[in-house]
């Protein structure tokens, strides 16, 4: 095969924010640095979040200072509210990744908005960029496959949500298994009722490996003609409002199965190999993805 697949990276955001341990400015530069060199390219850098709820997201501003702007490089900035849209604009993100929670049991919590609240957000984030520019703006529906408080979520809801997403100017949209309980047959489902309901609108797809379905999902995203997907290295991650998720899919998970079969990642899965364990050093434990683990094929 010679179809690419575009590897969104969201080990510094997504794989950091559930850590214990709280990575200091230099070590998460180090982290972005080391990606970068295993062939990342969109990087999902920081979180405009307030640092008292999620501390481990603290300093986004020198993190974006610290990483400056290059060619082919997308830093990608996770925004919940007007808040932090002015701040990811105010630090020059190339894109800004709005979450909606597909359930208010989730957005409540999470983000202290109902649904309704968080469109209503992203439509007012949609007419700021829209009449006074702004870095690309992408769309996340969390929970978008079940949610731990509210229980199933129904392939209308999301339906719903990504068609209101997609009548604003969102350029990208993606299905979010925010706690890991999609199944493959199910996400090829969801993923080809979304693109029905919003055809002009490219998808992206966010798996967690919480019950071990991650990259049957990811199997299932890409043949349905999904040509993006998040990944984080070393499996890190987790959500702290999300009791028992545990981490993303890892990039060299993914990367080692997609490569193996013909795809093309554009990344150098060596360095992914010593990226996460290098990272495993400094958090004390080892990768959660397995072949950082057991090593590539050939070795």
């Amino acid at each position: 095969m010679s179809r690419r697949i575009e590897i969104v990276e969201v080990g510094p955001r997504d794989g950091l924010q559930n850590e214990a341990q709280i990575l200091d400015v230099p070590q998460r530069l180090a982290f972005i640095s080391r990606l970068r060199a295993a062939g990342a390219r969109r990087i999902e850098t920081v979180s405009f979040v307030n640092p008292r709820r999620v501390p481990q997201m603290a300093g986004a501003e020198e993190i974006m200072d610290g990483l400056p702007a290059a060619a082919g490089l997308s830093r990608i900035g996770l925004v919940l509210n007007l808040k932090g849209w002015e701040r990811a604009l105010a630090a020059g993100c190339e894109e800004a990744n709005v979450v909606v929670c597909a359930t208010d049991g989730f957005g409540i919590r999470n983000q202290g908005a109902s649904v309704a609240e968080q469109m209503a957000t992203l439509a007012d984030i949609a007419g700021r960029r829209a009449a006074d520019g702004g870095p690309r703006l992408t769309a996340t529906l969390s929970v978008a496959f079940g949610c731990p408080f509210d229980g199933e979520v129904s392939e209308d809801q999301v339906v719903a949500l990504a068609r209101e997403a997609s009548g604003l100017g969102v350029a990208e949209i993606a299905l979010a298994d925010t706690i890991g309980v999609a199944d493959p047959w199910t996400v090829r489902r969801r993923l080809e009722a979304v693109r029905a309901a919003a055809p002009q609108v490219r998808l992206r797809a966010h798996f967690h490996d919480t019950r071990n379905t991650g990259l049957a999902n990811a199997f299932a995203a890409v043949e349905s003609g999904v040509d993006v997907l998040d990944a984080s290295c070393g499996g890190l991650g987790g959500c702290p409002f999300a009791p028992n998720a545990t981490g993303n899919i890892g990039t060299e998970d993914l990367v080692y199965m997609l490569e193996r079969a013909g795809f093309e990642t554009g990344y150098d899965l060596d360095r992914l190999i010593e990226t996460a364990r290098w990272m495993a050093e400094i958090l004390g434990k080892p990768p959660a993805a397995s072949v950082s683990r057991a090593g590539s094929f050939p070795a």
